[in-house]
């Protein structure tokens, strides 16, 4: 049986671990925390995965929380306008099926134990590259899937896929209870982006957290801007009372949703930041031990698309299949470098389109954005290219294939 250590318990590790489980290899996954302690922890993320990605967890039984999760059905697009009012306001439905945010305090304390439940190794134990140059002998394989800390170091950056040295936002999350529905959409439960020109976004994802469904409250700002206010980490109501102030200036309509809304708990806030990066997926060890990166770890990409949770999905299912398909065959670099070629291969078009909403958006899209206005196919196809990034390179990126799109739906 053939012995694939995993360091990392996110989306990633996590559920590359239990789907290798059920094909019985021998899996030790390694996580800085227990699961109380991630339940007890700070949020980490907003988590929003669209249909393909949920329905990797649904083949393998991962699915545990569709009969209590709010299942969102569309994504809507909003953008103020020079009298304040809304120049775009319009919803986008997801074809293949809605989507669904589970907190990942919630999500990956109950994937730690199913896989202890399932015969996997768990270790508590926060990993460094000399505990991991020891450990790697170990083993056949070695993943790393620990998007922050000091094993990323393993992996150089490759400047040649990363084109920002540094944040390009601001980042401030806050999870709240009691947000009023949208009046055009009452009792809709839906995804919404709001984008305020030269400013930054808001987005606002249904979720559910460790006290039941609640509102996930996304603020990207432009780095020194206005929504630029959290670098001090303040503590979860101050900083839902900066979201509120914000609202009441620049989104008055999302302010009147969220006025009489409350934090969800105490660690149900989230501040940060860092610069998109691609990396190359092969690390050495100071023995000459080889491992291999996945999800954040090799591409990670801004939050603004939230494309992360399906990132981390998607490149375990396709590490998943190179793994299986490679059988009893050495896992040399030339594999590992081949397994994340092909991962990028869909990847490649997440960190396009996410890059693309990090800049002022060129013309085209401009007309893209607002020919969605009264053209629901157009509106459907920008909110499901979330869902299939690879959609978006045969109509979204390029002028002239956007201009034949619009005029072949007008």
């Amino acid at each position: 049986m053939r012995r694939i250590l995993i360091v990392g318990a996110g989306q990633s590790g996590l559920q590359l671990a239990l789907t290798l489980r059920a094909h019985d290899y021998d899996v030790t996954l390694m996580s800085a925390k227990t699961p109380d302690e991630i339940r007890g922890g700070w949020v980490t993320s907003t988590q929003c995965m669209f249909a393909d990605s949920l329905s990797i967890e649904r083949k393998h039984g991962l699915n545990l929380w569709d009969d209590v999760a709010p299942a969102a059905g569309g994504q809507g697009v909003s953008m103020p306008g020079p009298d304040g009012e809304r120049a775009l306001n319009w919803l986008g439905k997801w074809e293949a099926g809605p989507a669904q945010s589970i907190d990942q305090r919630v999500k990956m304390s109950t994937w730690l134990e199913l896989l202890e439940d399932r015969g996997g190794n768990v270790i508590i134990h926060g990993v460094t590259t000399a505990d991991l140059n020891s450990l790697a002998r170990m083993y056949d394989l070695v993943i790393v899937a620990a998007g922050k800390g000091e094993l990323v170091q393993l992996f150089d950056r490759d400047p040649s896929r990363s084109p920002f040295s540094k944040p390009q936002r601001a980042l401030s999350v806050s999870y709240v209870h009691g947000t009023e529905s949208r009046p055009e959409t009452p009792g809709a439960v839906d995804v919404w982006v709001n984008l305020v020109p030269g400013i930054g976004e808001h987005i606002s994802i249904p979720g559910y957290t460790l006290s039941g469904p609640c509102q996930i409250l996304y603020v990207s700002g432009i780095p020194g801007g206005p929504l630029d206010v959290f670098s001090d980490r303040p503590a979860a109501d101050e900083q839902f009372r900066r979201h509120l102030e914000l609202f009441k200036q620049y989104l008055p309509w999302e302010y009147e949703r969220y006025r009489n809304a409350e934090i969800t708990d105490s660690k149900g806030v989230l501040t940060g930041g860092y610069a998109p990066v691609v990396r190359h997926p092969v690390g050495e060890l100071p023995s000459g031990g080889l491992v291999l990166g996945m999800a954040d770890v090799v591409v990670a990409n801004d939050p603004v698309s939230g494309q992360g949770a399906n990132n981390a999905a998607k490149c375990a299912e396709s590490y998943l299949a190179s793994i299986l398909e490679h059988g009893d065959k050495p896992f040399d670099r030339e594999w590992m470098q081949t397994t994340f070629d092909t991962y990028w291969e869909y990847a490649q078009h997440v960190t396009r389109l996410t890059n693309t909403m990090l800049v002022p958006p060129p013309e085209h899209i401009q007309k893209i954005l607002g020919v969605a206005q009264t053209n629901q196919k157009v509106a459907n196809r920008f909110a499901n290219g979330f869902n299939n990034p690879p959609d978006m390179a045969d109509w979204f990126f390029e002028p002239d294939k956007a201009e034949a799109y619009l005029t072949s739906v007008a």
